[in-house]
């Protein structure tokens, strides 16, 4: 299967060595255009970690070039490119073709639905709650992809369309994904904003410092009872919509296979197992300039229109704000686009349902 690949980082690299080894055909467009400089003259892509090889990245000059001819598109970019590069896919899409977007935060599927419906285009948008494999850039031309993971949650929008958008991730990736009841709980189902956010709280100095520390070693106990604690707001907000989604413990025992506990003890054990994952050594790091306008805000917003309390979930962003001298509520591209404001929750969750 022809796949096109949106974003050439760790990720979207990671995708394209997966995906070649599995005989599809991957054509990476990185919106910067740094690829195509990266890969010039036909340079191989060095994978290492649990892929071993060397192989051809086929690398596309423009969007609709990557577009032209695929039956997927998969998006692997962070939150905060999600508006550019679906402005930039949207009018190139064609009838036929399934789009994934990995993973999903933000709306960004109501939006990319919302700019196909205005072409009277009807595709399938398969999200996902995370990524398929965790992976990182190491290098111009090389990516090392630490982890494939063995389930997934998937949820598409239309929701009409579940079993093809269900269809196309296990074509492309195998039986690992579980269906959801929608889009809207697969945005309910990202752990990483309260994880990162608490986890870059209490090793805040670290980052800012530029120290080596372990990522899940530095979860402490403390740190961990935040997590705890802000995953008790968010399992109430998807209780307003009438949803069922994973907690923070389901979440580490479907990820790592660890035993159920304090979110402090699990991460323990993780860290035991991958020792070698560090935390971010800046403070221009996703796990702030994502998690907070793209994690964080978006699930304010949803309490807004539930009048469910998220005590935590604003003193994080009030935090960062503080802390990065920065609005980070501002720096979201997405919502202003969407105009939430103005839908009942019964509304908004009716239209992430395609309905």
């Amino acid at each position: 299967m022809r796949v096109a690949i949106i974003g050439s980082g760790g990720i979207g690299r990671g995708y394209a060595a997966y995906l070649t080894g599995q005989g599809h055909e991957p054509v990476i467009w990185s919106p910067s255009g740094a690829a195509l400089a990266d890969f010039a003259g036909d340079a191989p892509l060095a994978v290492t970690g649990k892929l071993e090889t060397s192989l051809p990245l086929r690398v596309a000059p423009d969007a609709a070039a990557a577009l032209a001819g695929a039956e997927a598109v998969i998006l692997a970019v962070q939150a905060n490119g999600f508006k550019t590069v679906i402005d930039a896919i949207a009018p190139h899409l064609a009838a036929g073709q399934t789009v994934v977007i990995s993973a999903h935060c933000s709306f960004a599927a109501l939006y990319l639905h919302r700019l196909l419906t205005a072409r009277g285009l009807d595709l399938p948008i398969a999200t996902w709650a995370t990524t398929a494999l965790t992976a990182r850039k190491s290098g111009p031309r090389s990516v090392h992809i630490s982890g494939i993971r063995a389930k997934l949650d998937v949820a598409t929008l239309p929701v009409r369309h579940a079993e093809a958008g269900l269809a196309i991730c296990r074509a492309l990736f195998g039986d690992r994904f579980e269906p959801r009841d929608d889009v809207l709980a697969i945005m309910l189902s990202n752990l990483n904003p309260p994880a990162h956010v608490a986890n870059m709280l209490g090793n805040l100095t670290r980052a800012e410092k530029g120290e080596d520390w372990p990522n899940y070693g530095s979860i402490t106990q403390g740190v961990g009872r935040i997590v705890d604690a802000m995953d008790v707001e968010r399992l109430e907000l998807a209780k307003a919509f009438g949803l069922s989604v994973r907690s923070v413990q389901d979440h580490y025992v479907h990820s790592f296979g660890v035993t159920p506990g304090p979110v402090g003890e699990m991460a323990a054990a993780v860290y035991k197992n991958r020792p070698e994952l560090l935390g971010p050594k800046t403070l221009d790091t996703r796990f702030i300039t994502e998690d907070v306008p793209f994690g964080l805000a978006p699930l304010e917003a949803l309490g807004a229109v539930t009048d469910v309390r998220l005590p935590l979930h604003q003193a994080g962003i009030a935090l960062f704000d503080a802390i990065c001298a920065r609005d980070f509520r501002a720096e979201n591209d997405l919502l202003p686009a969407l105009d939430l404001g103005r839908l009942s929750a019964a509304a908004l969750h009716k239209e992430l349902r395609g309905e």
